[in-house]
C-alpha cells in the first residue's frame, strides 16, 4: 500500500472549505468592482497552443509555463501561467472593439515553478487589462483600480513602488550596446551591484558621462524626491528619459490625492518584464508579505504578435498571497434542521433558504453543531416551524 499517495507536488496545494469560502467572497468581490469599473469578465481556457499563449512575451513567462504535446494535433501546449497574453489574443480576435476595451478575469494558473521560495505553483490571479488607449488616462485608471482592489479586500498598509522601463531603455539604446553587453548590464541593475556596475562601466567605456548613467541608475530609488535627483543625474541624458520622469510625476500626483494613505515608493532601475513592457510599471507591497502581491505596467507591443496592436496596461493581483495578510474566520452562522419526513418542516427549510439563510438538515448520526456551523436550529411548536438559538 502507498502511504503516500495523498501528498501533492510541491509547491501545489488544496484549499479546504473554510478558506475556500474566503477565497470565494473575495473572488467575487473583486469581480463586482471590476464590473462596476466597466471591465468584462472572460474566462479563457487553461491550456492552448504555446504558439499563441507564449507570443511576445519574452523568456520569464516560457520558464514558468508548463507544456505538454497535444495527442491529436501533435502540437506544444502551454498550461497557462498568467492570463494577460490571453486577454490580449481575445481583444486581438474573438471580441474585437474599435474603441478601448476593458477586460477582467479572476482564476487559477499554473507555474512550472514557484516564482519566489515561498510563492505557490497555482496561485489564483486577479486583474484587468485595458486595451486601446495610450494616454497616461489609462495608466492612471489601471493603478487607481490596483489600490480600489486592495481597499476593497481590507489589504493593510499598501506601498506602491513605481517605476518605468523607458529610463532605462533610453539610456541604453544611445550607448548602442551590444546584446551580451546589454544582458551583463542587465543582470548587474537587477542585483543592485554599484560597485560591479561600475566596476564594469569603467572598464567597458571612457565616457564619464556614459559612466555617470550607469551608476547612477540603481541608486535612484525611494520617495518623491528621488524624481528630482534623477533629473539632476540624467539632465543630459536623452529626452525620452525626461519624458517617462515626467510621466512617473503626474501618475504619482493622481495617486496620492486619491490614495494619500498609501506610501509611493519610486525605483527607476525596476527591470521586471523589462523586454515585455513599455511604460510605466509597478507593483503592491503589504506589510508581513515580502513579496508582491501585484504586478502591472504598459506593455504596448504584445498585439502585434496577434496581428493586431493596440496599447495595453494592465494589472494581475495574487489573491493567494492576500489571503495570508488577512485575518480569515467563517463564523458559526447556520440553522439545523433535524431529520424529519415532515412536509411542513420542508416547506420551512426551503423558506430560509430562499431568504438567503444556510440550513443544513440532520442524518442518522447526532449533530456536532460545531463542525457543522450552526449556531439556531429549526424547531416545531406544533403548528408552525421557529428559528431558536442553541
Amino acid at each position: 500500500m502507498n502511504v503516500n499517495r495523498w501528498q501533492l507536488p510541491d509547491g501545489v496545494e488544496e484549499v479546504l472549505p473554510a478558506e475556500a469560502q474566503s477565497v470565494e467572497q473575495l473572488r467575487r468581490r473583486l469581480l463586482d468592482l471590476y464590473s462596476s469599473w466597466g471591465y468584462e469578465l472572460i474566462m479563457s481556457p487553461l491550456i492552448e497552443f504555446t504558439d499563441s499563449l507564449l507570443s511576445g512575451v519574452g523568456g520569464d513567462l516560457n520558464l514558468l509555463t508548463v507544456k505538454v504535446t497535444d495527442q491529436l494535433s501533435g502540437k506544444l501546449m502551454g498550461l497557462r501561467a498568467d492570463m494577460t497574453p490571453q486577454a490580449a489574443r481575445i481583444d486581438a480576435h474573438s471580441y474585437v472593439k474599435s474603441g478601448p476595451s476593458r477586460l477582467c478575469y479572476a482564476d487559477h494558473v499554473l507555474h512550472a515553478k514557484p516564482k519566489s521560495p515561498l510563492a505557490v505553483r497555482t496561485p489564483l490571479q486577479a486583474g484587468v487589462e485595458l486595451f486601446g488607449e495610450a494616454s497616461l488616462d489609462a495608466d492612471i485608471e489601471v493603478i487607481t483600480l490596483l489600490l480600489a482592489s486592495l481597499e476593497q479586500i481590507n489589504v493593510p498598509k499598501v506601498t506602491l513602488a513605481l517605476g518605468h522601463v523607458g529610463i532605462c531603455r533610453a539610456l541604453l539604446e544611445s550607448l548602442n550596446l551590444s546584446g551580451d553587453e546589454e544582458a551583463v548590464f542587465f543582470d548587474l541593475l537587477q542585483a543592485k551591484d554599484v560597485a560591479e556596475i561600475e566596476r564594469w562601466a569603467s572598464s567597458s567605456f571612457d565616457s564619464e558621462q556614459t559612466i555617470n548613467w550607469l551608476t547612477t541608475l540603481p541608486t535612484l530609488c525611494g520617495g518623491i524626491d528621488t524624481l528630482a535627483t534623477a533629473c539632476e543625474q540624467l539632465d543630459d541624458a536623452p529626452a525620452e528619459v525626461e519624458a517617462a520622469i515626467d510621466e512617473l510625476r503626474a501618475v504619482s500626483d493622481v495617486i496620492t490625492e486619491r490614495y494619500p494613505e498609501i506610501n509611493v515608493y519610486f525605483d527607476l532601475s525596476e527591470l521586471r518584464g523589462y523586454h515585455y513592457h513599455t511604460g510605466l510599471v509597478f507593483a503592491a507591497f503589504a506589510e508581513g508579505f515580502g513579496d508582491a502581491i501585484a504586478n502591472g505596467g504598459r506593455y504596448d507591443h504584445i498585439g502585434e504578435a496577434f496581428g493586431r496592436a493596440r496599447p495595453a496596461t494592465g494589472f494581475s493581483l495574487n489573491v493567494t498571497s492576500v489571503l495570508s495578510l488577512l485575518t480569515l474566520s467563517q463564523p458559526a452562522n447556520g440553522i439545523y434542521a433535524p431529520s424529519s419526513t415532515d412536509a411542513k418542516q420542508w416547506q420551512a427549510i426551503q423558506a430560509l433558504r430562499a431568504q438567503g439563510e444556510r440550513v443544513v438538515s440532520g442524518l442518522s448520526q447526532a449533530p456536532n453543531f460545531t463542525e457543522l456551523r450552526c449556531n439556531r436550529e429549526l424547531v416545531s411548536t406544533g403548528d408552525e416551524y421557529i428559528v431558536k438559538a442553541l
